[in-house]
């Protein structure tokens, strides 16, 4: 994920598949003429007077419904950097910064600045806002502010109420857009894709994609393996585990990130005095944990409750920046806060429950145009894209109260109940991970958003790709994220050349200031 910023395949419906086939092959001559929306022209404009002149913007019409070419359109917005080399160019790149909900518009500003001159010379750069995003006929569910917090801790006392804020959010999206919402999908967005690409009358497109934006490329791959030419899928969202498996996973890996925690801590116990044995490391904090459900206590402003430390399991990905909120919050809790320590708008975060579900929702570009867009998309692809989810709000209650013992750090939160048990059934299938796919995957080994058992699942599910694992890397995205990672090399080469790795590769990064959650990948 802003994904902040969130699981078993998707539900069936063939139909779509029939009328993606003009997109797929050449139609036979006694075949109907294609449809109108591929035979569009950009109109290119600069994007605004505060950005480069040779920053362009256009925005396309495209189906709302493909299996209606016809039909109902929404628009779709994207922008370019053109190849500033025409000699070198090989083709377009499209670029996804992860999400759902998130806007990718201004992504070739930010990939222009990073990329290496040679690389970037060999494409153009193309943004877009997925659809019912930002510029793409944005959606909106009108949401409070109180039913947008999708961090919420199983007790059985306020089950009730839980579900009362599942059922509201999913009819509150059905009154507003229930027209548009079953087919703000995955699948419908790599169909976009694939519209970009016929309109921009090019043969295949290239593709580098972040968090959620490795299963929109891993589903292009298997829609149009004909089109797909040189993806990079950095931050692994696994395919198996599409969604409430991806929620879920945040808690069964925060338990080894904990433990690996617990020993840094303990190594450095003279200067964060949180303990001298990992176990006396974990003691401090679930007492703290305790001492929070007992009696909540203010830090920087901020109440501070046991749920609240247990629903950000992504701080213990990164031990130095957990020992610090740590002793931060040992230090209020005791009356005694530290006059520095720990930055403001850091714990805010955490005690706001901006825990792993709300990945990849921030933006990097203007305000979105409903306060509650980027939740509205979130809830349309993590409910749409798949007919797994328990339509039975009693097992909710019984996964929860599980994994509230089985994983304290944030278990009841990951299989809480969520607006998807209400939601109607999807219009088509999951995407079948079936078809190879020359694709290069790249992932930390210390991810905190997509962890390593999610990306190993996406380079397990396609076949014939190649993984680049940064040993020891913590943060969430790989390529980019620091000028000497050690990532870049072979991900430049692939973009350059079109070679994959001829094996899988492990790397690690020179010592230096790890960035965590950088300009490519929005926290």
């Amino acid at each position: 994920m802003r994904l902040k910023r969130r699981l078993a395949p998707l539900l069936a419906a063939a139909g779509l598949l029939a009328t993606t086939l003009p997109l797929l092959a050449a139609a036979p001559a006694s075949a109907a003429p294609e449809p109108e929306y591929l035979n569009q022209k950009p109109e290119w404009h600069r994007c605004r007077p505060d950005r480069p002149a040779a920053y362009e913007c256009a925005t396309l019409k495209v189906p709302l419904d493909y299996r209606h070419p016809d039909g109902r359109m929404l628009d779709l917005a994207i922008s370019r950097l053109r190849s500033e080399n025409p000699a070198a160019r090989h083709g377009v790149l499209l670029l996804n910064p992860g999400g759902p909900g998130v806007s990718g518009i201004y992504r070739p500003l930010t990939m222009n600045e990073l990329m290496p001159r040679e690389v970037r010379d060999r494409y153009d750069l193309i943004g877009f806002d997925p659809r019912g995003v930002g510029g793409s006929s944005p959606i909106t569910c009108g949401l409070t502010d109180a039913e947008r917090k999708d961090e919420r801790p199983y007790h059985p006392e306020t089950f009730p109420a839980e579900v009362a804020w599942a059922r509201t959010v999913a009819e509150k999206c059905r009154e507003k857009a229930g027209d548009v919402l079953p087919h703000i999908t995955t699948r419908n967005t790599a169909r976009d894709m694939d519209t970009i690409r016929a309109v921009l009358g090019e043969r295949k497109i290239s593709y580098v994609g972040y968090s959620y934006g490795t299963y929109l490329g891993a589903v292009y791959t298997q829609m149009f393996p004909g089109r797909t030419d040189r993806f990079v899928l950095d931050s692994g969202v696994d395919p198996k585990r599409i969604w409430r498996g991806m929620m879920q996973v945040w808690a069964t890996e925060a338990k080894p990130a904990f433990e690996r925690w617990t020993v840094w801590a303990a190594e450095r116990s003279a200067e964060y005095r949180l303990g001298d044995t990992p176990e006396a490391v974990s003691a401090t904090f679930w007492d703290l944990v305790a001492r929070a459900d007992r009696e909540p206590f203010l830090l920087h402003g901020e109440k501070v409750t046991g749920d609240s430390l247990r629903g950000d399991p992504v701080m213990f990905f990164a031990p130095r920046e957990a020992s610090a909120v740590v002793r931060a919050l040992k230090a209020a809790a005791e009356g005694t806060p530290p006059a520095g320590g720990v930055p403001v708008p850091d714990v805010k975060a955490l005690l706001a429950g901006s825990g792993p579900a709300a990945a990849g929702r921030s933006a990097e570009v203007d305000p979105q145009p409903a306060g509650d867009n980027s939740m509205a998309v979130v809830w349309a692809v993590t409910c749409g894209d798949t007919g797994s989810w328990p339509r039975y709000t009693e097992q909710y209650e019984r996964d929860a109260a599980r994994d509230k013992v089985r994983y304290p750090l944030y278990g009841d939160f990951a299989s809480n109940i969520k607006p998807c048990a209400f939601w109607d059934r999807p219009v088509e299938a999951a995407t079948p991970m079936t078809k190879p796919a020359g694709v290069l995957t790249v992932q930390n080994e210390w991810d905190s958003r997509t962890p390593l058992a999610s990306g190993q699942g996406l380079h397990d599910a396609l076949k014939g790709s190649r993984m680049v694992l940064v040993a020891g890397g913590e943060g969430h995205g790989v390529y980019l994220s620091r000028p000497d990672a050690c990532a870049n090399a072979p991900v430049n080469d692939y973009l350059l050349t079109g070679r994959l790795p001829s094996k899988d590769l492990t790397c690690q990064n020179p010592p230096g200031e790890i960035e965590r959650n950088g300009a490519l990948v929005e926290p």
